[in-house]
C-alpha cells in the first residue's frame, strides 16, 4: 500500500509496522502475521526513508521497498506503506503521525515495535506524543517481559495505558498499550547483512523472492556493518 491521502475517520484500525527493513527477513514477517491474527486488520510494513536512529542502510530506500513487495506478495493481509519515503527529510515517526492526523485525527492507529525499540522510546523526537497520537503493539518475546528494565521516564508515562484486550485498540485514536506474544525468530538483518557479505548461507533466512532479487542485484556484498537489526 502507499500513501493514502483518501484515508478516513471510518478506516478502522491501521497498524504500522516500521523499520528500515535492511533487508526484510523471516522474523519481520513473523511479527507482522502475529499481530494480523491477534488484531484482525492488515498490518502496513513502512520501511524508512531516512532512519534517524541508526547509520545509513545498506541499500537504498527504493530497493528496500521493492523488496518488502516481493516478500508480502501473496500476503492477504501484510502490505506496503510508503508513506516515509514520499516525505522529504529525515523518517521521524511523530511526523508520520502528526501528517496522518491531519487527514483522519480519530482513526485508530497503533505503532508495531519490537521491545527493544520500545524500551529505546525515550531516544525519539517527541517520545511523550506518541502515546497520544498512537496506540502502541509490542512484540514480547517469550522470557523476556516487556516491562522488565524500562526506563523509568518511559515506565511513568505507561501507567494506566497497558490493555490485555485487542479490542481495546479499537475504541479510541492513540493511547493504550498492548503486549504481542510471538514466537522467538532468530533472524537479525545485521546478520544477513555480515553473511552475504563474507559469503556465509543466508537465504534460508529471508522469502525465496527476496534471496533471488538480493543475489541478482549483488546486495550487501560489499561490506557488512555494525547497525541495529532491523
Amino acid at each position: 500500500m502507499d500513501d493514502d491521502s483518501a484515508m478516513t475517520d471510518d478506516d478502522g484500525l491501521l497498524v504500522l509496522y516500521g523499520g528500515t527493513f535492511d533487508p526484510v527477513h523471516n522474523g519481520h514477517l513473523a511479527v507482522a502475521r502475529a499481530a494480523s491474527d491477534v488484531l484482525g486488520v492488515p498490518v502496513h510494513l513502512m520501511p524508512a526513508a531516512d532512519p534517524p536512529h541508526r547509520a545509513a542502510p545498506g541499500a537504498d530506500a527504493a530497493t528496500r521497498a521493492a523488496l518488502l513487495d516481493l516478500a508480502v506478495a501473496g500476503e492477504q493481509w501484510l502490505r506496503v506503506d510508503r508513506r516515509e519515503l514520499h516525505r522529504a527529510g529525515r523518517s521521524w515517526t511523530v511526523d508520520t503521525l502528526r501528517a496522518l492526523r491531519e487527514v483522519a485525527p480519530r482513526r485508530p492507529v497503533a505503532l508495531l515495535l519490537g521491545a527493544d525499540g520500545f524500551r529505546g522510546l525515550p531516544g525519539w523526537k517527541d517520545w511523550r506524543a506518541l502515546l497520544t497520537l498512537a496506540h502502541f503493539v509490542i512484540a514480547e518475546r517469550a522470557g523476556d517481559p516487556l516491562d522488565r528494565d524500562l526506563p523509568a521516564a518511559l515506565a511513568e508515562q505507561l501507567a494506566g495505558r497497558w490493555t490485555d484486550d485487542p479490542a481495546d485498540l479499537q475504541t479510541a485514536p492513540g493511547g493504550r498499550v498492548l503486549r504481542l506474544r510471538q514466537p522467538l525468530s532468530p533472524e537479525s538483518a545485521t546478520e544477513i547483512r555480515r553473511r552475504i557479505a563474507t559469503g556465509r548461507p543466508w537465504q534460508a533466512m529471508v522469502p525465496p523472492a527476496v534471496a533471488a532479487r538480493i543475489t541478482t542485484d549483488g546486495l550487501y556484498a560489499h561490506g557488512a556493518d555494525a547497525a541495529a537489526p532491523l
